[in-house]
């Protein structure tokens, strides 16, 4: 730890424990540490994974959620579909025929942020989605 280590993790480990401290490592580095990202009216809380418009919560699934995440650190970066998928679902994309699954779950997000977001201009709320 004294040579720069962030972390470390003794043999042997659950799968669990090692994706809990990646999530972490990836939230110091891509979050700045931050648990609480806002873009327009759009609050997303890191720690207890809830996403709000204007104050309303969303219904995400595990899998909305982290894609939200990614696309708003990801902002003004362009992203393959199949980035999004292997960050998703890491290596179990590899036999996969296509990632238009990967849509399907941008569309769910879209709506769901629009229909909490009643009201208000569609290009300031998901303009990054």
């Amino acid at each position: 730890m004294d040579l720069g280590a962030d972390d470390y993790l003794a043999k042997p480990f659950h799968l669990s424990e090692l994706l809990a401290r990646l999530k972490a490592i990836y939230r110091r580095a891509k979050l700045d540490g931050i648990d609480v990202l806002e873009i327009n009216e759009i609050s997303i809380h890191h720690g207890t994974s809830e996403a709000y418009v204007n104050k309303k919560l969303l219904d995400l699934t595990k899998k909305e959620f982290d894609l939200l995440i990614f696309l708003i650190t990801n902002k003004n970066r362009v992203l393959g579909k199949q980035a999004i998928a292997q960050h998703l679902w890491g290596d179990y994309t590899d036999n996969l025929a296509n990632f238009d699954f990967v849509y399907q779950h941008i569309k769910n997000i879209r709506k769901k942020i629009t229909e909490a977001g009643e009201g208000l201009p569609q290009n300031r709320l998901w303009y990054w989605v």
